[in-house]
Formats: structure tokens, C-alpha cells, sequence
């Protein structure tokens, strides 16, 4: 499918720091050992509006609401107001100063509906997704031409992972929205309680955890510029949609030898697909099918810490941080191709046993704090996209992303996706729900060009650009 390519420019009408509307006492937030896993990355994410005017009135109007209503969740949500800074030992912590969120108004001379959202390098990256400059969040409020909005953010994973970030926006969209007898504390507190997540006395660390997870000290100095250039596709990232009866057919076929008296997920029948989809595009690329590909899988480990206790259960649910970890599976791309998807599908489930329970992640804990304050990282974003080592990417679950629920008061989103150029040689893949709302996926994916150009031509019924057609048909 062809997208003819838009070119406009944004414009920025105005910029101003947003603090919660409450003053707070200074303090120091330690991150968590979970939090201190991840590399300093921002994530973004973007939510696209049809005209709210028609129900708020003007663009004054509608900003004001987004501003106040911002300053009233940062009571809540302090620590996206704060500042990350180094301690004594090094590792960030966050000053909790209410520094406050850089907001950006801007107007882009274009219609929302000529945003080519398959492609977000070209229409999102660096245009209507915010640079974050300072401080932990950020956000930007862009105008279209035809009187649409974008809202965009941007935050440091750092301090929060995808489930944390929801609960933000939700929470906030909620307390912007007008109704009777409003209360401007949203439904969901965040909980901030570090010692939920305390390395244990003596430490247990599971001989997996040190394949998982390798201290950055010990990580190879990267390839030179040149050689690397040489070894590399350029990775980019697009925005699919797959239908419900192609995300079902593939479950089947997953499930079509399986011994189990477990039915594999979407999740696991999707990642084995695209593990196998990514296994065949680098051995065409490499004509090598020697080559290992390696897949990991974001794990939430909020409901593996609380063991079936429902009064942790529900203290974890609203846990603001990092709770994730990522097992990771690499397997031959020849075994990939030529094995069924069945049992690729069950090379997932395998790896993936090893992090869904709460020992994995006390284990995980502890190893974060055996190795301080020298910093550590998933093995899998280590990997790179060629030569010998083969593919590398992550697949991480966005089948919670709220896009439904972001309602500021005028209705909700026609599309929203997370946006997450990393920047690393390792590709990431987040499937969520589609806006629609009938079983359909959107896949974000940041990948090799080659790789993304193989699976549209071999797979064109399930891989299928996102496009405005589809959106609002």
C-alpha cells in the first residue's frame, strides 16, 4: 500500500512550565531496583482528536482544561514533577521539587486525517511528539489544520513503565473531564511504597537471572560507527493493524499441535509468529541460516509479587514504577523457519515460565542489589540486528493501553499509539488494542527497513498499514 508523503510544518505558539496546584515539601524518591534496570530511554505516546471545539468551544478553552487539570494530577502523581538527579553513589533518584511538566502549545499546517500514522518517523517523531529538555514528563498540545488535536507525551522509563503511565493519564483525563460534583482526586492514588519491592536478607538469585541480565560494566564497547553502519538495516518504525480474524486464525494454527491442556495466548501465538516472520527476513537478508534470533517478552510483575494476597494485590495494582522484567528466547533462524508455529509458540511459553512467578522477580531484585551501584541491563537489548548474532527485538503487551479511557471532556481519541524510537540496535514491538474496539490489533513496530519490507510482502492479509480508511470506516 502506498502513502503519499505529506510534508508540513508545526509551529510552536507557546510554552510554559506546568507544577501541581498544590505546594509539597521537597524530598528525594529512591527508584526501586526495578527501576534501576532501565537505560535513561523516553517513551512517548500520542492520542489524536476529531474537533473537540465542537464540544469545549475554543482552542483557549480547551488548553486551559488540559493545563489545569495536569496541575491537579501532579498533586497525585509527584513524582512526574520532579527532577531525576544523581546521589552520592551515582544512581539517579528523583528529587521530588515540583519542578513541574514543560507543556508545549503548537499549531501544524495540516488535517489530521492527512497524518500518515503507518509511518510515524515521518508524521510523529520530532513534529508532534515533545523533546523532552528537563524534568521527568512532558507534554505537547499540537492544533490541526481542520481543527483537530493532538496530545502528546513524553516520559522517562526510568521512573515509570507502561502500566504507570496509564494510570497517569488516566487519572488525569478523568479529572479533566466535566461533570456534577466533581472531585479533582482521581479514582486511582498512586502508591510510591519502595519497600514493596526490598532486596531480601541473604539474597537468592536464580542461575537464570545472570543469562537475563548482565552488568553494564561487562557489556562490550560498542562497533565502530563504520563497521557497524556496514552490519545494519536502518531500523524505522510503522504502525500496523490486524484483524481479529487473522489474530484468531493465528491462535489456532499456534494451538494446532499443542499437547497442553493450556491454550497459548495471542501474546504468545503473536510473538512466535513474529519470531519466526523476523527469523526468515535476516536469514534472506544474511543468506545465512545459521544466524540465532533472539525474542524477549516484557513481564508485569505486579500480580507475580503478590502471590494470590488480594490486600497486596491491590496495593501492587497501583504501584508507580518499574515492575517489569524481560526473559528472552534465541533459537536458530533455519530451526524458526522450518519448525511448525506450534512449536515456536511453545519455545515462548517455555521461556516465559521462568519470569511469571514472584520468586523470579524477588530474584531479580536481589541481583539488581548485588551488583550496586553499578547498573544493569536486559541481556536482549544488548543484541544486535546483524552479522553473526542475528536479529534482536522485544515484544512488550500494550493490550492495557487506555486509548479508550483518554477522554478530557471531549470525547475519545480516534487513535492513539505509544511511540518508542529508542534509539537501541535491538527492535521493540507493542500490540495493542485497536480504537475500534472489535478484537483488531494496532502493532507498533521498530524494526529493521528489510525486515518490516519482507513481512509486508509475505504477509500483506495480517500485516496491513494502519490508514484513516480503516480508522474511521
Amino acid at each position: 500500500m502506498c502513502f503519499g508523503k505529506v510534508q508540513f510544518t508545526v509551529n510552536v505558539t507557546n510554552e510554559e512550565v506546568v507544577a501541581a496546584a498544590l505546594p509539597m515539601q521537597e524530598h528525594w524518591l529512591p527508584l526501586s531496583n526495578l527501576d534501576l534496570i532501565l537505560p535513561p530511554v523516553d517513551v512517548g505516546v500520542f492520542f489524536c482528536y476529531n474537533n473537540p471545539m465542537i464540544s469545549i468551544g475554543t482552542h483557549s478553552n480547551i488548553v486551559a482544561c488540559l493545563k489545569h487539570s495536569l496541575a491537579e494530577a501532579l498533586v497525585s502523581y509527584y513524582a512526574f514533577a520532579g527532577e531525576v538527579v544523581a546521589n552520592s553513589m551515582g544512581e539517579p533518584e528523583i528529587l521530588c521539587n515540583n519542578r513541574g511538566v514543560d507543556f508545549v502549545e503548537a499549531f501544524a499546517d495540516v488535517e489530521l486525517q492527512s497524518l500518515n500514522l503507518y509511518n510515524p518517523d515521518e508524521s510523529v517523531e520530532g513534529k508532534l511528539v515533545p523533546e523532552k529538555k528537563h524534568g521527568v514528563f512532558a507534554v505537547q498540545a499540537t492544533w490541526m489544520k481542520c481543527g483537530g488535536l493532538v496530545v502528546a507525551c513524553k516520559f522517562d522509563h526510568r521512573i515509570a513503565d507502561a502500566y504507570s503511565a496509564n494510570m497517569f493519564l488516566v487519572s488525569w483525563a478523568e479529572i479533566a473531564r466535566p461533570h456534577d460534583n466533581k472531585s479533582l482526586i482521581p479514582t486511582t492514588q498512586p502508591c510510591f511504597r519502595r519497600s514493596l519491592l526490598t532486596p531480601r536478607r541473604p539474597p537468592s538469585i536464580h542461575p537464570s537471572l545472570y543469562d537475563m541480565y548482565v552488568p553494564v560494566s561487562e557489556l562490550p564497547p560498542p562497533p565502530e560507527p563504520e563497521f557497524e553502519s556496514e552490519l545494519t538495516d536502518p531500523i524505522i518504525s510503522r504502525i500496523y493493524y490486524v484483524t481479529s480474524e487473522e489474530l484468531n486464525n493465528m491462535q489456532s494454527l499456534a494451538n494446532s499441535n499443542n499437547n497442553s491442556n493450556t491454550k497459548r495466548s495471542k501474546l504468545e501465538s503473536f510473538s512466535a509468529f513474529l519470531w519466526k516472520m523476523v527469523a526468515e527476513a535476516a536469514s534472506t537478508d544474511n543468506d545465512n541460516k545459521n544466524i540465532v534470533a533472539k525474542m524477549g517478552l516484557v513481564v508485569d510483575g505486579r500480580k507475580r509479587l503478590s502471590n494470590g494476597d488480594k490486600n497486596k494485590e491491590e496495593i501492587m495494582s497501583s504501584y508507580f514504577g518499574n515492575v517489569l522484567s524481560i526473559p528472552y528466547g534465541g533459537k536458530s533462524a533455519e530451526e524458526l523457519i522450518e519448525k511448525p508455529l506450534s512449536w515456536v509458540t511453545n519455545q515462548v511459553h517455555d521461556f516465559l515460565e521462568a519470569a511469571v512467578t514472584e520468586e523470579h522477580f524477588l530474584g531479580l531484585i536481589d541481583w539488581v542489589e548485588e551488583h550496586r551501584p553499578v547498573p544493569g541491563l536486559a541481556r536482549i537489548y544488548c543484541g544486535g540486528t546483524g552479522g553473526e548474532d542475528g536479529p534482536t527485538f522485544v515484544v512488550s503487551s500494550g493490550q492495557r493501553f487506555p486509548e479508550s479511557k483518554i477522554d478530557f471532556g471531549w470525547g475519545k481519541p480516534v487513535f492513539g499509539s505509544y511511540h518508542f524510537p529508542w534509539g537501541g540496535s535491538a527492535g521493540y514491538v507493542m500490540p495493542m488494542p485497536s480504537p475500534k474496539r472489535n478484537g483488531d490489533w494496532l502493532i507498533y513496530m521498530h524494526l529493521p527497513k528489510g525486515h518490516l519490507e519482507f513481512m509486508e510482502d509475505q504477509a500483506p492479509h495480517f500485516f496491513r498499514p494502519v490508514s484513516w480508511d480503516y480508522l474511521l470506516n
